[in-house]
């Protein structure tokens, strides 16, 4: 092996034809830097001992579950506390005495 190699003749992967038809293909992602904090990393890569999936795929995933799930405003909120109450209040006695 050598110490130095000389790379100023050598082409752009991007001048080769097949090259340049491997990276044109479409991955659907994108590499990106994102600052976590490092609990929740170690808790996605707990999570991917009993799963199986990596974590990176894990964090995709939550992600977008979050983006794709129903926005809880108000209304809803109000809904379900309706709801999940109505079990433990009962309307008051009004029979006549």
């Amino acid at each position: 092996m050598r110490n130095e190699y000389d790379f100023s003749k050598a082409k752009k992967a991007s001048d080769i034809k097949h090259l340049a038809e491997v990276q044109a293909i479409p991955t659907g992602k994108t590499r990106i830097t994102i600052m976590l904090d490092d609990d929740v990393i170690s808790l996605f890569k707990k999570q991917t001992e009993t799963s199986g999936i990596g974590y990176q795929t894990l964090i995709n995933q939550t992600l977008r579950n979050s983006i794709e799930a129903e926005p809880v405003d108000e209304d809803l909120l109000r809904k379900l506390i309706r709801e999940e109450l109505a079990d433990y209040i009962t309307p008051p006695d009004r029979s006549p005495r």
